[in-house]
């Protein structure tokens, strides 16, 4: 296994522990979460990273990278719903969004085809990043001027989430279209 698997599977690892820090309430256990929820979500970039520059991808870290950042952002999101933070149907909409795309990719690989991140995808990543970690300070510091940067924040990750989905779909019709061939023959 070499070392770009490696740190997706300690991404996997801090999925736990974020959660647990998030739930287990002690002095500043929200700061820590944030810590690590950050720290995984760097290692997103890390290991594909050096993926690229030391070609080592491999069809487990073309697996596992996107299932590891999908476990780090759902766990987040439904913690969150526990707290409050977030309604229920939000990340719904986000989470059937993720389920619709990685299904089309699915179909995609078994046509041999790969469908690449878009920069709007990556766009939806970043802002669904930076939404949870809004919404794990509990809009702080910006409660202190009576400014619902949370509020913008879910919302602007429901849009682009959305509008990413959409466009994935859009863009990628043929895959659909030839998996309906392919389903005729069989």
């Amino acid at each position: 296994m070499n070392i770009a698997n490696k740190i997706t599977l300690i991404r996997i690892a801090m999925i736990p522990v974020f959660m647990i820090l998030m739930l287990v309430e002690f002095p500043f256990h929200m700061e820590a979460a944030l810590a690590v929820f950050l720290l995984a979500s760097l290692t997103d970039h890390l290991d594909g990273h050096i993926a690229r520059k030391y070609n080592l991808v491999t069809d487990f870290g073309k697996f596992m990278d996107p299932l590891a950042d999908k476990l780090l952002v759902t766990g987040a999101f439904v913690i969150l719903i526990q707290l409050g933070r977030i309604e229920a149907w939000i990340v719904f909409v986000i989470l059937a969004r993720e389920f619709a795309v990685t299904g089309l990719r699915t179909i995609a690989s078994n046509q041999n085809l790969v469908i690449a991140a878009s920069n709007l995808g990556k766009t939806k990543t970043v802002t669904q990043i930076v939404t949870i970690c809004v919404l794990i300070l509990d809009n702080f510091p910006f409660s202190l001027i009576n400014l619902p940067i949370n509020t913008i924040a879910i919302y602007a990750a429901l849009f682009i989430t959305v509008w990413s989905g959409v466009d994935y779909f859009k863009k990628n019709m043929h895959v659909l279209k030839q998996s309906g061939k392919l389903g005729q023959k069989a």
